[in-house]
């Protein structure tokens, strides 16, 4: 078993903004750097901060030669509620006048670079126009996810009607702030068979867990466990950026980890978890004991039941290796993509400038249906048809056929028979949690666990985050649904770690989800499920729109007289998501008029778009751009 230490990352969100063609390349690189896979053993004890031990905070300006002060502006240049990019001469900052305060921090989100002068203001914080991180402007720490990094904050003074911006150097340049985590006092005579927080499962989930843990200053044992050989790492890049290496997808380095005492078991499965001795077993017989658990082991691809699935070059994307050898196996030859789920769409999208053909199996007749709705789904459809996929609707495999051991073609149950030198299966997925039935931990029918607002499950002390759990969506009337999304993963993994630190905190998010297909970016926040009617605004034909999905809902009226039985009546119609595309920062606004509780209702959909590019075309032509409606 491989261990490695490292320090959990600050919270982060990811946002997007429509930019030039340059900056839509930078949105599909790594956000961060290079790390090496290996990990290694440590032992040591462990124990709690007291306030005086706690890490100190430096200056960031103690050398003056690593400071720049410049006026930026008149203090009447901006109004309140109004940003601006601003040059310091060595890099930039955003500036901020809200409630007739200045702030200054950071002006790209450290995410994935997107400019924040594109976002959403709106309660004292700033949403990324791309992915919906949110960052609190007077701290710049990260408060929604997408991300692990906050923002640096700079100083802001006003002279003679002057406003005046103070930043160190290093900071204008990283654009990214790490906040200060606590470590572990001592790192010897424990027992490596005890730990003190035990977290399963190495995604974002469980690596906001631990990172939060060291940020709120628990400075006992952290241990995370995956079954795969890597450190933590950016799996959605598999389907999008299908080349990218392990190293360079990682979503923290092997230094990290060692800097902040986690400690990362690599290629350990666990088979069981013992609850009422507090213990779990893995494959290889190693017991752990823990104090406070996290389940947060993700899912597992779903897989064809026909003859010949187990053939070689067949994948269900699972890993950076399957990713490249598809890319490999595809190149100037046949591929099949068995589901137009946003994988399969995502892998089809990639491979094909670089395959002989592409070709989509799937069982209903018109892509993200019953996600997107039908116009969606045929816009999108359209697009991938421009670009030289061919589909295959309302119909499934029925075999896959070898040749010399080797997959030579899919036939399918409508009797078409396809030539495929690959195939990737991306029909879906489920819940990694068979290795819990005998745990007394509450699994559903489904195999999710279902959790409560603050991330525990039915036995105390017993934690999950992540694609495994159901959890009441505060947004949706506190429906229970399950939401696999990468930006969702990181707060229930942040609240699962505060509420381990009985800090009774529950979640209150709006989900966000993005992708970005032939050039075209796709923005999605809210949950459409049992939508009942989709309102499209722009262009559809040209993918430059945005999808409002609507829902009616009842409500309970109660006579006075206790005798009466209540009365159903429906409600005006709301928005409980939308979607967009080469339309931002549109979704970041709906998402952050969401989060604030306000409801925006099917009759004022139109008043809300025409408001929403009235701003948009202010703050285009306050930068002397010219304004589009993306």
């Amino acid at each position: 078993m491989g261990r490695c230490f490292s320090k959990p990352k600050p919270v982060e969100i990811k946002v997007e903004v429509v930019l030039p063609e340059k900056e839509r390349e930078k949105e599909e690189m790594s956000p961060n750097g290079k790390a090496s896979p290996l990990a290694y053993k440590t032992n040591g004890t462990t124990r709690h901060y007291h306030h005086e031990e706690r890490p100190i905070v430096l200056n960031p300006y103690t050398n003056p030669k690593d400071v720049v002060e410049a006026s930026v502006c008149h203090v009447k240049d901006l109004e309140n509620g109004q940003m601006r990019e601003v040059d310091l001469g060595c890099g930039k900052a955003l500036l901020i006048k809200q409630n007739g305060e200045y702030y200054a921090m950071g002006h790209k989100c450290p995410h994935y670079g997107a400019p924040l002068v594109k976002g959403v203001l709106s309660r004292g914080r700033v949403r990324c126009p791309w992915h919906g991180a949110c960052f609190n402007i007077a701290t710049g720490d990260i408060e929604d996810f997408p991300g692990l990094d906050g923002l640096p904050k700079f100083q802001v003074k006003i002279e003679k009607e002057r406003v005046y911006i103070r930043a160190s150097k290093q900071a204008l340049q990283s654009q990214r702030r790490t906040k200060v985590m606590a470590k572990c006092l001592t790192l010897s005579n424990y027992s490596t068979a005890i730990t003190n927080i035990l977290i399963i499962g190495a995604g974002p989930a469980g690596l906001v867990c631990a990172e939060t843990l060291r940020q709120e200053g628990f400075s006992d044992r952290i241990v995370m466990c995956t079954s795969e050989k890597y450190l933590p790492y950016d799996r959605s890049k598999l389907s999008k950026s299908m080349d990218s290496q392990a190293e360079q997808i990682l979503l923290r380095s092997k230094e990290f980890f060692h800097t902040y005492d986690i400690e990362v078991l690599t290629e350990t499965q666990v088979v069981n978890v013992d609850t009422k001795n507090k213990m779990v077993l893995f494959k290889d017989g190693f017991r752990m004991e823990y104090n406070k658990l996290l389940i947060a082991t993700g899912s597992t691809p779903k897989t064809l039941t026909c003859k010949g699935k187990e053939l070689d070059n067949v994948f269900t994307l699972r890993t950076p290796e399957d990713a490249n050898r598809v890319v490999k196996l595809a190149s100037s030859k046949n591929a099949v993509i068995v589901g137009a789920s946003f994988l399969g769409m995502e892998v089809a999208a990639y491979l094909c400038e670089k395959a002989h053909s592409v070709s989509v199996v799937e069982l209903e007749n018109i892509p993200f249906k019953k996600f997107l709705g039908e116009k969606v789904g045929l816009a999108i459809m359209k697009v991938f048809e421009n670009n030289r996929v061919k589909f295959y609707m309302q119909t499934e495999v029925s075999e896959l056929r070898e040749q010399e051991g080797k997959l030579k073609e899919v036939v399918l149950k409508s009797g078409k028979v396809l030539r495929a030198d690959v195939c990737v299966i991306g029909i879906g997925a489920s819940p990694t949690t068979g290795f819990l039935r005998q745990s007394g931990v509450t699994i559903d029918s489904k195999g999710y666990i279902p959790v409560n607002k603050m991330m525990q499950t039915n036995i105390p002390g017993v934690y999950a985050a992540g694609d495994v759990v159901i959890f009441p969506l505060a947004f949706r009337n506190n429906k229970k649904l399950n939401i696999p999304h990468w930006q969702m993963a990181h707060m229930q993994g942040r609240i699962a770690a505060l509420n381990m630190l009985a800090q009774g905190t529950e979640i209150n998010t709006i989900p966000y989800l993005w992708t970005a297909m032939f050039g075209k970016s796709i923005r999605y926040a809210g949950n459409g499920e049992g939508f009942d009617d989709v309102i499209i605004q722009g262009d559809i034909e040209e993918s430059k729109f945005v999808a409002f999905y609507t829902k009616r809902s009842k409500r309970r009226l109660y006579p006075n007289s206790k005798m009466t039985p209540y009365v159903e009546q429906w409600r005006n119609d709301e928005v409980i998501a939308v979607a967009s595309m080469n339309y931002d920062p549109i979704v970041s606004k709906v998402a952050e008029v969401m989060a604030s509780g306000k409801p925006i209702r099917k009759r004022d959909v139109d008043d809300f778009c025409t408001e929403l590019l009235t701003i948009l075309y202010a703050v285009c032509m306050s930068e002397d751009r010219s304004f589009q409606a993306d």
